[in-house]
């Protein structure tokens, strides 16, 4: 087996309209494709979907981690074309989102440039050069 990338990741989330809003406008994903008869909405991030799943949804009843309020993710992590440490910062303050100091970390294609944010219901996000 050899794995070709993140296909994608599911996010239980609380409030699906802002967590949404908060993808779009704020990372830039496009939603892609909504299922909104059991609370699922696709995000393309790349080559890769983020997938959100309102707990209260048909489908969000039926996780595991529905149940709770815990995350069961520590963070994901996007890759950013043309990414400019300074550049992402300021526009992630332009928006009110807070985030960590750059930092040189390991990734797939080695060493690069990353910083580290939160989402608006706590879910680590990583974005990296």
């Amino acid at each position: 087996m050899k794995i070709g990338g993140i296909d994608h990741v599911v996010l239980l989330v609380s409030n699906l309209a802002r967590m949404t809003e908060f993808y779009s406008t704020v990372l830039g994903c496009r939603v892609k494709h909504r299922q909104d008869d059991i609370g699922l909405v696709h995000l393309q991030a790349g080559n890769a979907l983020i997938d959100l799943v309102d707990r209260a949804g048909t489908l969000g009843v039926q996780s595991p981690g529905a149940a709770g309020p815990g995350r069961n993710l520590d963070h994901i992590c996007l890759r950013v074309e043309a990414f400019n440490a300074e550049t992402v910062r300021a526009e992630l303050a332009a928006h009110g989102v807070e985030s960590d100091p750059p930092a040189e970390r390991y990734g797939f294609d080695g060493h690069a440039q990353t910083i580290y944010l939160r989402d608006v219901e706590g879910n680590g996000i990583e974005l990296r050069g």
